[in-house]
């Protein structure tokens, strides 16, 4: 959102930059106070302490310390642009389920009040279709390399890579993304003009380029350990499912997993070696049947598709020519051999089904180029 100086919409963005930093998120009061009365008069009745007590309890150490349009200044210095949700790129589809969580008592989980943005993407272009992968940052060769493929190939599939931008899992999954040409957003725990971990600016860099970093922190705010749990959250809303790679039992990545189960959102996970301690979160999240688990992208597509959908097929995955069979004429093309000769009586013994319906299966795939028939018997088409 671009707005000038003094016009309406700057207000409303100054009020929402003020809101975004005068509370450390998740501020569950705060939102619904806003929600309530406005952005623009919640950020007045704010600066006044003309608040309810549960509001002014996260909004009372900072109140007189904030000032929006200076920290519109600071974001605009370093590209960093504010996008709220009155805005046409706010991705209403992933906060709504935020917004039902908190309506219902689930605590932590409240929606962002704005999210600052580093990057020209729309939010809600970028986080359409989405696939959050997730792991420790000690990882292995073997984690880093998996990561890279999965990033790489939901990437092809016209898949957003969600992640963290942290070292290790996170890394290689935005890495794999980019490798691919296509679009990654990074949720990061501090101030988006800051490059956290300082080993991946150039990365950050180029997730903002041709993707979008995002933080509902403002600008100026330095990482802190509780700021990456609270972030955590917003990774696991802005996807369609999580993909854990390899992680501990205590440990973010996990924690991203739990906050996805909680908003009905896919878990996955990817096994690893038995003796591996980087893999034993993932294997606790596959025996607990917290996850499923995943060997690939086209397990991960699969879990994350919509109902009634055809996992991998709308994503562009190669159609076979048995797609269109039914039940009964895949059980006889699968009994065809290209190399072997069946009779209609065989076949009928082998796979169960009366010889006249076999017969009628045979002649629809003969008809399909799946099937051919000389005086030897049936065999299997080469495909």
């Amino acid at each position: 959102m671009n707005t000038v100086a003094g016009s309406p919409g700057h207000e409303l963005l100054c009020a929402r930059a003020y809101l975004s930093a005068v509370a450390e998120p998740p501020a569950p009061a705060l939102h619904g106070f806003i929600a309530g009365c406005g952005a623009e008069t919640a950020a007045e009745r704010v600066r006044r302490g003309d608040v309810p007590t549960t509001v002014a309890d996260e909004t009372g150490a900072r109140q007189a310390h904030v000032c929006g349009a200076e920290l519109l200044e600071r974001a605009h210095r370093h590209g960093v642009r504010l996008v709220t949700p009155e805005d046409p790129d706010w991705p209403t589809h992933r906060t709504a389920t935020m917004e039902g969580a908190t309506e219902v008592g689930v605590s932590g989980l409240a929606a962002p009040i704005a999210l600052w943005c580093r990057g020209t993407a729309s939010p809600a272009a970028v986080l359409r279709d989405a696939v959050a992968v997730v792991g420790t940052r000690a990882a292995s060769g073997y984690g880093e390399t998996s990561a890279a493929e999965l990033g790489y190939e939901l990437t092809r599939s016209g898949v957003t890579v969600v992640s963290g931008a942290a070292y290790g899992i996170d890394g290689a999954a935005h890495r794999g993304a980019l490798a691919a040409g296509g679009t990654t957003s990074a949720m990061l725990a501090c101030g988006p003009e800051i490059d956290y971990p300082a080993g991946h600016a150039r990365l950050i860099a180029r997730i903002a380029e041709s993707g979008l970093v995002c933080s509902e922190y403002p600008p100026g705010t330095p990482p802190r350990k509780h700021r990456f749990l609270v972030r955590n959250r917003l990774i696991a809303a802005m996807s369609d499912g999580t993909v854990v790679v390899e992680a501990g039992i205590r440990s973010g990545a996990s924690n991203t997993a739990a906050t996805a189960d909680t908003l009905g959102r896919p878990v996955m996970a990817l096994p690893g070696p038995v003796t591996s301690v980087s893999s034993a979160g993932c294997h606790e999240l596959i025996r607990s049947g917290k996850a499923v688990l995943v060997t690939g992208t086209e397990d991960v597509l699969e879990a994350v598709a919509e109902l009634g959908s055809v996992p991998g097929t709308e994503r562009g995955a190669p159609e076979r020519p048995t797609d269109g069979l039914d039940g009964t004429s895949k059980r006889v093309h699968d009994s065809l051999r290209p190399e072997a000769y069946h009779t209609v009586e065989q076949l009928a013994r082998e796979t169960g089904i009366p010889w006249k319906s076999v017969l009628s299966c045979l002649s629809a795939l003969e008809m399909s180029g799946l099937a051919s028939c000389s005086d030897q018997g049936w065999t299997r088409c080469g495909q």
